[in-house]
């Protein structure tokens, strides 16, 4: 397997600090507001490395953090008058409704930064204790940016002195302008007693902490892959980097990997431009699978343009695998292994070259539907066809829903319940062997443009 790692520029071979196992650890979201398009291309992208890291027969513990206090939380507190906790919680639960929704697979580990405060303390001690973080009169603990020979090592970037740290309030107390804050300071509002002063940790510290917790390991690096967006690398990446490796004299990861952007239509997705897309509006137009596929169809690390034409073009492209499962319905799934299965592997472990993997899909979609065209009772391709989406769903996560519920998105709910009515009251007519009765109301289910197919599991419909 070979993925593009971010500090190095090149894509290499993915060798495991310990054989058969791979630890990966993402940054998540801050839980102050829902989730938008960003969150999930991010989520995205990892759900598939953890899906082919498996698949490649290695042993994943994945960790993914949730920020439940920073300013921003704090400032919505306020706002709301909700306590952090029922607060955090309201969009924690909306974020993972949101990606159970794209079919994303929680984390084994997902610490919060309100949970992992003894961590942090005990991190932000060992700096001080060793000479890399320093506090001030005020109470801010600060680490020390001139203190760390490899500081920028991580994004490479070359830094001047009039550089500063983003998403840090500036204070004349600091010893450089690019020191960044392990703790702040507070008089009031929402505070944690430390030895240092009451306050709260500074952004960059949790993540440090959480994997020195969770997920480290002794030896030249602490865990095997750390991911996030693209716009984490400086200073947030930099910064958990380098706390890490002040206080353990250890590399904080083996592989850095970052996501692109995402832009709606041509511009950088940000609330301050007024674009933010949020998914669970998406959701209530379109099914889950179909922006799973459509968020999914660039590569991971390009900006990726967002926009409706596209999106409703991924859909019928996703519908032509459903109207496959639909073809091979109620039959039995075996465990066929093909070239198709072999193909797809092998260009999704190529750094997760996702273009080549989809095409590899229409091609088997393709295929299968002109073989079976010319002969309806190939039973090999059938067994094939069925064995490669199921291979599908595993390692892309598309295909999982039943064929004709796919089919049945956005439909209005009383819709739907006089049609599963007419279908049971069709059902009790045949079982009595009224026909005349049972082809009325078949003939009604279609006037209502619904096809519906009788199978061994019962009777299934579709909207035409």
């Amino acid at each position: 397997m070979f993925i593009y790692n971010t500090v190095t520029k090149i894509k290499t071979a993915f060798e495991p600090i310990t054989k058969g196992k791979a630890t990966l650890y993402v940054c998540g979201p801050t839980v102050y507001d829902d989730a938008h398009l960003g969150h999930a291309k991010s989520a995205l992208v990892f759900d598939l490395l953890v899906r082919v890291l498996k698949a490649n027969d290695l042993e994943v513990i994945f960790a993914r953090n949730i920020t439940d206090i920073d300013d921003k939380i704090v400032k919505k507190v306020e706002e709301t008058g909700l306590s952090l906790k029922e607060l955090t919680q309201k969009y924690t639960d909306a974020y993972h409704k949101d990606m159970d929704a794209l079919g994303i697979a929680r984390p084994d580990i997902e610490p919060k930064a309100t949970e992992s405060m003894d961590a942090m303390i005990k991190l932000i001690s060992k700096l001080i204790e060793n000479g890399h973080a320093y506090k001030t009169e005020d109470g801010d603990v600060y680490f020390d940016t001139k203190n760390d020979e490899k500081y920028l090592s991580i994004s490479n970037r070359v830094q001047d002195e009039e550089d500063t740290q983003s998403r840090i309030e500036q204070n004349s107390l600091k010893k450089n302008p690019a020191d960044f804050a392990l703790w702040k300071h507070f008089d009031s509002g929402i505070t944690y007693d430390t030895p240092f002063s009451a306050g709260r940790p500074g952004w960059h510290t949790e993540c440090a902490a959480m994997i020195e917790e969770h997920l480290a390991v002794e030896g030249e690096y602490a865990i095997d892959i750390h991911g996030g967006g693209a716009d984490l690398l400086f200073p947030h990446h930099e910064n958990e980097a380098a706390q890490h490796r002040c206080s353990t004299n250890q590399e904080l990861a083996k592989y850095w990997m970052h996501n692109g952007f995402v832009n709606i239509d041509g511009e950088k997705m940000s609330k301050s431009l007024g674009n933010s897309f949020f998914l669970k509006d998406a959701l209530k137009s379109y099914h889950g699978e179909v922006l799973r596929f459509y968020l999914s169809s660039t590569h991971y690390r390009g900006d990726f343009n967002f926009n409706e034409l596209d999106l409703q073009a991924t859909k019928k492209r996703l519908d032509k695998l459903y109207r496959l499962k639909k073809r091979l319905f109620g039959m039995k799934i075996t465990d066929e292994k093909t070239e198709f299965q072999k193909n797809l592997l092998e260009a999704l472990s190529d750094d997760l070259n996702i273009s080549k993997g989809l095409s590899l899909l229409d091609e088997m979609i393709s295929n299968a539907n002109e073989i079976l065209d010319a002969n309806p009772k190939d039973k090999l391709i059938k067994r094939q066809s069925l064995a490669d989406m199921a291979f599908i769903e595993r390692l892309l996560g598309f295909g999982l829903e039943n064929p004709f519920e796919y089919f049945q998105f956005g439909m209005d709910d009383s819709l739907k319940a006089k049609i599963n009515d007419l279908i049971e009251k069709r059902t009790e007519a045949k079982k009595e062997k009224d026909f005349t009765a049972s082809d009325t109301i078949r003939d009604e289910l279609l006037a209502l443009d619904i096809s519906i197919m009788d199978t061994a599991n019962g009777t299934f419909w579709e909207k035409n």
